[in-house]
């Protein structure tokens, strides 16, 4: 069985992994690990819809969930998301919305699954864009 702190150390890993792949793909960190009284959102970026010149207020706000995983064997990293983690991840949005009106606009909850098959192996990255909704709790 992994040890917790094991499991903490896959887990950062693979958030830095997320965050490389989320800034080639044109995103930008904001924050991460962030916490609310509904729970924690491991990380929220910005994307511009549409030109660099494009005010601050057009930028696409996204919260994302990374779960990492070194084998299948309990499932893969995207079943780990259960409907009780649904609903804390958009109130955790929705909250943190609400706090900086800065960022008003558009947003959306995605996911982030990695699974690492072996230190010298390339992880597996999938992105599921707006995977979790309100329609969906």
């Amino acid at each position: 069985m992994k040890s917790k702190r094991n499991a903490q150390i896959l887990g950062s890993w693979g958030e830095a992994v997320a965050v490389d792949f989320l800034e080639q793909r044109g995103y930008r960190l904001v924050a991460s690990n962030v916490r609310s009284p509904y729970g924690e959102i491991d990380l929220i970026v910005r994307k511009d819809e549409s030109a660099a010149e494009a005010p601050e207020s057009e930028a696409l706000t996204v919260f994302v969930e990374v779960k990492t995983r070194s084998s299948a064997r309990y499932g893969y990293p995207e079943q780990a998301i259960t409907p009780r983690k649904r609903a804390h991840l958009l109130a955790t949005a929705q909250e943190y919305m609400r706090l900086h009106p800065e960022l008003a606009g558009e947003w959306r909850v995605d996911v982030i699954a990695i699974m690492r098959s072996g230190k010298d192996a390339p992880p597996e990255i999938l992105h599921f864009e707006n995977a979790i909704t309100a329609e969906q709790t």
